[in-house]
């Protein structure tokens, strides 16, 4: 496995950036770039490409309804050339409260526009013809009935570094998530338990890939989680930390019947917890709701203890097929987790 993180965003960004540059040198090989309703991504994308010279840079999420399939292609092409070929795209969907509330676009469609941006996007960077596409989602060139008829076909100007630039895609639904093992190079799942993903995953993942084209190779998975190594009882609560975000995904991202991470919650097995957790959440108890997820939902999301424990946790996610182990090193050293964790991993 590989070693990745992701870039802490919502504080300060330059000081998140110069943690990355320390930790190139300890051999994190990949940081990934959320974008939610923030600082847009590819700009702090371009920033790590000029303050780096060996990670991997990867989108974790960019949104696929805030921009159009050829931009998006654009922008991971300038990525990859400014990054000398170090750049990865992490797609997404997010959902329908930020993409209608933030964007004011209609969340519609959300499996065939993530096909049809895949599709455009290899289109673009393989430059091997004039860009055309006649999907349910887009049409390119558009229309002559649906605007002023002069489109053209048009080539990207540039040369892209690749032809070819890998796209992982964040998805959870079961749908989703054979689509993804069909057509995509990588896999970003979020909330991760490696030890219920078979139960969760395992059939949609096979579907998916027993579609899939032999040409893109094996599908890549980035998880973890939280990465702290110690014993004792502070140790542990470390791993508390997460209780915030965990209960933010699986209560508030989202309405009752609407919210993906609460789903998945309940398909790991913590249906009564995930209706707490969002009743509480959603009347705007968030302290609560937090204190409502249950502890081995914690534990499982996280790589949180003991050296010999963390270890378990490692192979855990191996044995789950992540390929990329993601974790956000915490304490007095997180240079030194990376280099311990790399070594387990490799």
């Amino acid at each position: 496995m590989r070693i990745s993180m992701p870039l802490q965003y919502a504080g300060e960004p330059k000081d998140a950036v110069e943690q990355v540059v320390e930790l190139e040198k300890a051999g994190l090989d990949t940081v990934w770039v959320a974008e939610a309703y923030g600082y847009d991504s590819p700009t702090l994308m371009g920033y790590l490409a000029a303050r780096t010279e060996r990670v991997t840079i990867g989108s974790a999420i960019l949104p696929m309804y805030s921009r159009t399939p050829t931009l998006i292609a654009m922008t991971a092409a300038g990525l990859d050339y400014l990054s000398d070929g170090r750049a990865v795209l992490g797609l997404g969907a997010s959902g329908p409260q930020v993409i209608e509330g933030f964007h004011g676009i209609p969340y519609t469609k959300p499996l065939g526009r993530t096909r049809e941006t895949i599709e455009i996007c290899r289109k673009v960077w393989a430059r091997e013809e004039h860009l055309t596409h006649d999907g349910k989602v887009f049409q390119l060139p558009l229309p002559a009935e649906r605007g002023t008829g002069l489109g053209k076909p048009l080539k990207i100007i540039n040369h892209p570094v690749r032809p070819a630039i890998p796209i992982f895609v964040a998805s959870l639904g079961e749908k989703n998530v054979e689509m993804t093992a069909e057509i995509a190079d990588g896999w970003l799942p979020h909330l991760f338990i490696p030890e219920k993903a078979e139960s969760v995953w395992g059939s949609f993942l096979a579907k998916g890939k027993a579609k899939r084209d032999p040409g893109l190779g094996e599908l890549e998975i980035s998880a973890g989680g939280l990465l702290a190594i110690g014993e004792g009882e502070d140790t542990r609560k470390l791993a508390d930390f997460t209780r915030p975000m965990i209960a933010l995904y699986v209560g508030g991202m989202g309405a009752k019947g609407k919210n993906f991470y609460n789903t998945v919650a309940q398909r790991y097995g913590y249906e009564e917890a995930a209706e707490k957790i969002q009743d509480l959440y959603l009347a705007g108890k968030k302290e609560e709701a937090a204190a409502a997820v249950p502890d081995e939902f914690v534990e499982l999301t996280n790589l949180v203890g003991p050296e010999s424990y963390v270890r378990e946790r490692v192979e855990a996610f191996r044995a789950a097929g992540v390929t990329q182990l993601n974790v956000t090193p915490v304490g007095e050293n997180p240079a030194k987790l990376i280099e311990k964790v790399k070594e387990w991993a490799s």
